[in-house]
Parts: structure tokens; sequence; C-alpha cells
């Protein structure tokens, strides 16, 4: 469970992105047609876009802050971000791709970090591989462990599971669960399928037009 305060205003052309939302949640669902602000919100509080204004604080750090002047290098702010397309460097293998950036590399903590998840998300047996033969489901939870190894204080997952079919939706979908029960690693998790939020998220955050709202809860008859 984490503390999220998304107060931003975007804007990028002819679109304006504007989420206000404040909430402690172990894994918050941004939900929403293509093109509504989803990507952006999640490069803004992963520090790859600047905001016009606004205030973005996970936990007891605040990563940008237009009033006070704080915008926290996207190096520093200890966030994990797996975007649409893995990203995979294709000239390491498995291995290599998965300690790029742990730190300290080679101690006995990274080892048992490496090992744990390497566990967890199942890649042990392709750390020789190279990525260029793994398959979408795979290269997914390579690039997963990859950015757990850098000990995020949050991950970001932008639709991690939109380039699989269903059947492997269904085996890949424990992993991510695993993630959030096991690790305790809170989660922002975009995803367009209703059945993967209701068994990732505990908290909804719907985008129209760049536009954020939390979804009423349904009355109890």
């Amino acid at each position: 469970m984490i503390a999220l305060t998304l107060d931003v205003r975007l804007a990028q052309r002819a679109f304006t992105l504007e989420v206000r939302d404040s909430a402690s949640v172990e894994v918050l669902g941004l939900s929403g047609p293509s093109g509504s602000g989803k990507t952006t919100l999640l490069e803004a509080i992963a520090g790859i876009r600047t905001p016009d204004r606004g205030e973005i604080q996970v936990g007891d750090r605040v990563l940008f802050s237009s009033a006070r002047g704080i915008d926290v290098p996207a190096r520093e702010r200890r966030i994990g971000y797996v975007p649409q397309d893995a990203l995979l460097f294709p000239h390491l293998d498995v291995k290599s791709n998965i300690l790029y950036g742990a730190r300290p590399a080679g101690s006995v903590g990274e080892q048992d970090a490496f090992a744990r998840l390497t566990q967890i998300l199942d890649v042990a047996n392709l750390l020789n591989r190279r990525v260029t033969m793994l398959s979408g489901g795979e290269k997914q939870r390579v690039a997963i462990a990859r950015a757990l190894m850098t000990r995020p204080s949050i991950l970001l997952l932008d639709e991690p599971l939109a380039g699989v079919d269903r059947e492997r939706r269904d085996l890949i979908l424990p992993y991510i669960l695993r993630i959030r029960s096991e690790l305790h690693v809170p989660l922002i998790y975009v995803t367009h399928d209703r059945e993967e939020m209701r068994a990732v998220a505990d908290r909804v955050l719907i985008l129209r037009e760049g536009k954020g709202s939390v979804p009423e809860p349904r009355a109890v008859n």
C-alpha cells in the first residue's frame, strides 16, 4: 500500500491531460480508450514528460511540484517503468538484461533479489537465451524482472498483456499477481481488459479525453 497524489496538467498540441487523484492503493488501475492520456500520465510519473503544473507524490517523496519548484530527474525517482514495447536490449542475453541497472551489482542482496525474481516470474530457465528468441509473454516477464531489479518504490505497467493472446494472458497474469502478493511492490497498471482490471486493481482511474475520474462504487442490493 502506498499513498499517491497525482495532480497533473500537461498540454501537448491539441491534447491536454488533466488528472487529479489522491489515494492510498496497492494497485491503481488506469483504463480508458486509446489516446485518452494513460501513457502520458505514466511518463509524467516516471519523469519522461514534465507537466505544466501540478504535483506528483509517491509515498513520502514529492517527485514533481510546480508550486515548490521540484522536478526530480527520472533516474532518481525510483520508478520501475515497463512500456508497451518491452524495449529489451537485443545484444544482451536474458540474464544481462535483468541485471542491467541493478545496484550495487554483484552484492549478496542483489544476488538474492535476482534469484527470487527469476523464480517468481519463471524466467530462470531463460537466462542464457538471446531476447530475440523469446516469445512476447517471456519478453514481458523479463522486462518486469529488469524493472524490479532497480528496487523501485512503485512499478508502472503499460498494458503488459496487450501483445499476447488470451491463453497466454491467463498464464502470465498469475505472475503479476505474485508481484503484488509476495513482493508487495505497488503497481500502476494500464489495461483495457475488464477481467484483468478486476483481478489486479483495488482502485480504478478512468481517463477520457485527458480527464480522469474514479467510477462510483456499485450499490449493494
